[in-house]
């Protein structure tokens, strides 16, 4: 796994094509850079109807942020939070996350405090209201792993055991906990507005991509060649946007139809390609590293066109999520990382 998109963190058999994207060259698109007052360092890592949330540390600790479509930013904070992580925002505003806290004495919680109890931390979700809820799961121990989609449905993972699982949590507050059949770790990454969830789970070594149905039916597959599969993001189609590793432990990009279809790409120069986040129109982003070391950002359309980019400034581009809520605009956020290793947000708008 690489960077932050990995780090915040056998299959049934497929038909597949095997393509590379065609590149086009490079055109006028708006950046606009943006940072939390006292940021130093800014994380943006969802994006619906182009207001975006995301994380940023200060001198002291790690917080949650709200930039709205205007530009203003609000930032917050569950109570007794000593980190906050958002993660997912849908087209209500309602934005899911982590939060740990260190002590539960220290802030004066009782021992018996649900957060305390799942090993220091909390799952929440924040309406647009600002409105603040918190759950976890029983004896489970939260993850930075979580998505919403517009119904209000969240789907995430939580250790238990010294392993991962995967939950669904309903929009009234039912949690159903779950696994692909024989595996020993699961990770949950995005549930779409359907209730379809994606996601990648673990069969001894190797890694393999899943997508559980709203009925709670589980596949599993595998890029052909590859030896591990991760899938990131799922769209309203049930097209799921992931990458795999071969054999010569290089990664590449893949694009998953609802019916099993799977189609590879790389832009070109590539030499380790991810797949951070599909739109609702089927375009993808992620970000490639090329043969110096520097990872710029792309966008794939449904057509196989990618367009590579980088924010003005930037000596490392990570897009991280491409707006759900704007099938005509493809707007994408992520940050990049100035020549003084400072890292900022970014909005890119076609």
């Amino acid at each position: 796994m690489t960077n932050l998109h990995k780090g915040l963190l056998a299959g049934a058999a497929v038909c597949a094509a095997a393509v590379s994207g065609f590149d086009l060259p490079a055109y006028a698109a708006a950046f606009t850079e943006f940072d939390p007052s006292g940021s130093v360092g800014t994380y943006p890592s969802a994006i619906s109807g182009g207001v975006i949330t995301g994380y940023y540390n200060d001198s002291f600790s790690v917080h949650g942020f709200l930039r709205a479509a205007d530009g203003s930013i609000t930032t917050f904070d569950p109570p007794h939070s000593d980190e906050t992580y958002a993660t997912s925002i849908n087209k209500a505003g309602s934005i899911t996350g982590y939060y740990a806290i260190s002590s539960g004495v220290e802030h004066g919680l009782a021992p018996f405090d649900p957060c305390t109890a799942a090993g220091g931390g909390c799952f929440f979700v924040r309406t647009a209201d600002g409105v603040i809820t918190v759950f976890t799961i029983p004896e489970g121990v939260p993850t930075p792993l979580i998505s919403i989609n517009d119904s209000g449905a969240i789907a995430g993972s939580y250790g238990r055991n010294f392993a991962f699982h995967g939950f669904v949590r309903s929009p009234h507050g039912k949690i159903t906990t779950f696994d692909p059949a024989g595996s020993t770790t699961t990770w949950v990454t995005s549930i779409n507005q359907s209730g379809m969830i994606a996601g990648w789970c673990r069969y001894s070594s190797a890694s393999h991509g899943f997508v559980r149905a709203a009925d709670g039916s589980i596949a599993t597959f595998d890029v052909p060649q590859s030896i591990t599969t991760e899938a990131w993001s799922i769209d309203k189609a049930g097209t799921i946007a992931g990458d795999y590793l071969d054999s010569s432990k290089v990664f590449h990009g893949f694009a998953r139809t609802a019916d099993g279809t799977i189609t590879t790409f790389d832009p070109s120069g590539s030499t380790d390609t991810t797949a951070s986040s599909i739109a609702r129109s089927g375009t993808v982003t992620g970000y490639y590293r090329d043969s110096s070391g520097k990872n710029h950002g792309y966008v794939r359309k449904t057509a196989g066109k990618i367009r590579s980019f980088d924010p003005p400034g930037s000596s490392q581009t990570f897009p991280m999520s491409i707006d759900s809520g704007r099938t005509d605009r493809n707007a994408t956020t992520g940050y990049y990382v100035d020549s003084s290793s400072k890292k900022h947000g970014f909005l890119r708008t076609p």
